[in-house]
């Protein structure tokens, strides 16, 4: 059975370049109330900025098209981010998943799926060609004022 999240947010933005670091942003004054290091705050910030650069460039190429973001905090400390989109879709997610793979253009480094991986404890990709792409993420925020019993 799967944990019921103790709270959670949805964020439902139009692909345009200039809404990345909102979502950024936003993920990051969520995830606020777990009291995270500057570090994990920004292992957040860049792992989402990636995710939603890939549905910007990557998902919907030469159209807008809807990124829906679901944050989701759970009483052990974990935050779960989704990034989902419904563009053209990732025909091989493990090579997608391969370092230096892009099918962008020559100033893509093909290191958005590595970077969200060294970022966070645990990165799901779901894809369907023409469907779309949900990338989720987890993340244990260490928790310096536990109180045992």
């Amino acid at each position: 059975m799967r944990a019921k999240a103790k709270n959670e947010m949805k964020l439902v933005i139009p692909s345009n370049s200039a809404n990345e670091s909102f979502a950024r942003t936003a993920v990051a004054a969520f995830m606020a109330q777990l009291d995270p290091t500057i570090e994990e705050m920004t292992d957040i910030k860049t792992a989402v900025s990636e995710a939603v650069t890939n549905c910007i460039v990557h998902a919907y190429r030469d159209t807008i098209g809807n990124i829906w973001i679901e944050a989701k905090i759970y009483d052990d400390g974990r935050m779960c981010v989704s990034v989902r989109d419904k563009g053209c879709g990732i025909p091989d997610v493990a090579k997608a998943r391969e370092p230096l793979f892009t099918t962008g253009d020559s100033e893509r480094a093909g290191l958005g799926f590595a970077v969200m991986e060294s970022f966070t404890d645990k990165l799901r990709v779901r894809s369907a060609v023409g469907k779309g792409t949900t990338v989720t993420m987890e993340k244990r925020i260490a928790q310096r004022y536990r109180h045992d019993g």
